[in-house]
């Protein structure tokens, strides 16, 4: 059978199943594809999370990953709030509405890690550099790697 048949077939029996609308039912397929992105990143984050002393190259891939994993996290919580019903314009309001939907635990780390993935994106020195990489080490990672359980656990309910 044709891919396209087995998801239409998913998607009758979804439709059949839970009562959801089509536009439900795609809100709910794009979250999971935005985690599927947010996945790949945070494993390739994983990794060079694990290279202790890192060169100049390997903390900018480093910092790299971070931009990027923490962009799709953010918007996997928009995304997946929509499918809940919820509207959010900006990264700072979907962590805020995240935080009040019990979707993440540290509503604060979450805007503090917006800021810094901020400041990594619009500006680069070393000592910068530095400070983000040690809050990247000590506080971020462990703070994407609840989300990504968390949100693995939600993709398999």
């Amino acid at each position: 059978m044709p891919a396209d048949a087995v998801l239409n077939d998913l998607i009758s029996i979804m439709f059949y199943e839970t009562g959801m609308t089509s536009q439900n039912v795609n809100k709910v397929i794009r979250w999971k594809q935005r985690f599927s992105n947010f996945e790949k990143s945070f494993l390739q984050l994983e990794k060079a999370i694990q290279i202790k002393n890192p060169n100049e190259t390997e903390r900018a891939g480093l910092m790299q990953f971070f931009e990027i994993t923490f962009e799709l996290s953010w918007k996997t919580l928009k995304d997946f709030l929509e499918a809940e019903g919820l509207t959010t314009q900006s990264p700072r309001e979907a962590i805020k509405q995240a935080f009040q939907s019990q979707l993440i635990a540290n509503g604060g780390e979450w805007i503090e890690a917006l800021e810094d993935r901020n400041l990594t994106v619009h500006t680069y020195d070393e000592t910068t550099a530095r400070q983000i990489e040690t809050l990247i080490r000590q506080k971020y990672f462990a703070m994407l790697q609840q989300f990504y359980c968390d949100f693995q656990q939600k993709r398999n309910a």
